[in-house]
C-alpha cells in the first residue's frame, strides 16, 4: 500500500481543550507544534527505534512520533509504561482491551506493534471509503487508531468520536512539525 504524504493531509490542528493541557492560550497549528516541539527533547532517544518500525511498514516516521507526541508525550505522562487509567500500554499507548501488549513500553517492539495497529486501521479506512484520496484516507486512519474505524463515519467529521475531538488533525499538525524537523 502507498500512503500519502503527511505534509499534504489538511488540518486544522488542536483543539483548544488539547492545548490546555500544556496551558497555552491558543489552539490549531500552533498549539500542535509547541506540542511536538516540548516533546522533541524526549523524543529524540527514540528516533532509531521510530524509523524501524515506521520503516518495516513503509510509513512515515514523523507520523509514528507525533502518536507518541500526542499518545504519551514521548513517554512524560506514562507510569510504568501504562496510561489511560490503566488500559494503554507505552509510548503509542495500545489499548490491552482490544490487542496483547508486546515488548516493553519504550520498546522497538511495542512500537512495531503500534505502527502495524495504524496501518491495519488505515486499510480499514481505505476499503470503507474506497472513493477517498490517499491523503482522506491516511487521516481516516490516524482518527480511528484513537476511536477504531466503527466510529469514522465521514471526512467532514473524521474526528467527531475522536479524544479532544481532534485527534487526527491534532496528530497530523504534529507529524508535519516533526517531518520538518528531522523525522
Amino acid at each position: 500500500m502507498s500512503y500519502a504524504n503527511i505534509m499534504n493531509v489538511e488540518t486544522t490542528g488542536a483543539s483548544a481543550k488539547t492545548a490546555s493541557q500544556d496551558k497555552l492560550g491558543y489552539s490549531g497549528v500552533p498549539a500542535s507544534e509547541t506540542m511536538a516541539q516540548t516533546d522533541a527533547g524526549r523524543m529524540a532517544k527514540y528516533k532509531t527505534k521510530i524509523n524501524n518500525a515506521a520503516a518495516a511498514y513503509g510509513i512515515d516516521p514523523a507520523l509514528v512520533a507525533a502518536i507518541i507526541s500526542r499518545e504519551s508525550r514521548a513517554g512524560n505522562v506514562l507510569k510504568d509504561g501504562w496510561g489511560d487509567h490503566g488500559n494503554a500500554w507505552g509510548l503509542m499507548q495500545v489499548d490491552i482491551r482490544y490487542h496483547t501488549r508486546q515488548g516493553a513500553w519504550d520498546s522497538e517492539e511495542h512500537l512495531r506493534q503500534g505502527t502495524g495497529i495504524l496501518v491495519d486501521f488505515i486499510t480499514k479506512i481505505s476499503n470503507k471509503f474506497r472513493s477517498w484520496t490517499n491523503e482522506q484516507k491516511l487521516k481516516g486512519g490516524i482518527a480511528a487508531y484513537n476511536a477504531g474505524d466503527g466510529n469514522i463515519h465521514s471526512y467532514e467529521n473524521v474526528d467527531e468520536r475522536t479524544t479532544g475531538k481532534d485527534y487526527s488533525n491534532d496528530v497530523v499538525a504534529r507529524a508535519k512539525w516533526y517531518k520538518r524537523n528531522g523525522y
